[in-house]
């Protein structure tokens, strides 16, 4: 059976690829009856779940249900723009929303971050991470971004992790590099989300960061 288009790039596109995620998705119902995908999103809350969770058993991209998204590991996911889902994994999900909260409370002017739901966050990420023409990146010095963040250095994604930049694949890091503190490069990790790594959330990183 040919690879279905359901794994998540840190660029957030969606791709076919016979390489496996160690993390699920929803972004919601992205697929037609024949399975094709027809959608790039279909809501502001874009999550990332556990693999196995209470024994439950999907049938992938079924009709009329969500569909089922793979990231390499969680960093790819937060800079895809996807978050901590609620149901599967409440205590990431607890912890990235009070840390988001705490980071980024110029963000979100006029509420008061005790009351805000986390559709309103939702609402921000989506801004943040898709503009008219895809993926939207912003600017910023390497020695100035927390690990966890994924940024673009000639067309291809890469991880900062432990003093070194970490080439990104769908079967993980394939090369390692030493950073210049100086270079300004495109981020692909949300701004708001990057505030959440400097803050101490960390992310689970596929072992071949290690």
């Amino acid at each position: 059976m040919a690879p279905r288009q359901n794994r998540v790039t840190p660029f957030g596109e969606l791709v076919a690829t016979p390489e496996r995620g160690r993390w699920m998705g929803n972004r919601g119902c992205l697929h037609d009856e024949g399975g094709r995908i027809v959608a790039f999103s279909r809501r502001d809350a874009w999550v990332t779940c556990l693999l196995q969770f209470k024994g439950q058993q999907r049938e992938i991209m079924a009709s009329r249900r969500y569909t089922e998204l793979f990231f390499l590991d969680e960093a790819t996911a937060l800079a895809a723009g996807h978050r901590p889902c609620a149901t599967c994994r409440r205590a990431d999900y607890d912890r990235f929303k009070r840390q988001w909260l705490d980071a980024n409370r110029e963000r979100l002017p006029g509420k008061h971050v005790d009351n805000v739901a986390m559709s309103a966050i939702d609402r921000y990420l989506a801004v943040e991470r898709t503009g008219s023409h895809g993926k939207r990146t912003w600017c910023s010095r390497l020695g100035e971004l927390p690990d966890g963040a994924m940024v673009v250095i000639d067309g291809g994604a890469w991880l900062k992790r432990n003093d070194a930049l970490h080439m990104w694949s769908f079967a993980g890091y394939t090369e390692r590099s030493t950073i210049r503190p100086s270079l300004v490069c495109e981020v692909l990790t949300p701004p708001s989300v990057v505030e959440v790594l400097r803050s101490g959330y960390e992310p689970d990183c596929h072992v071949s960061a290690s």
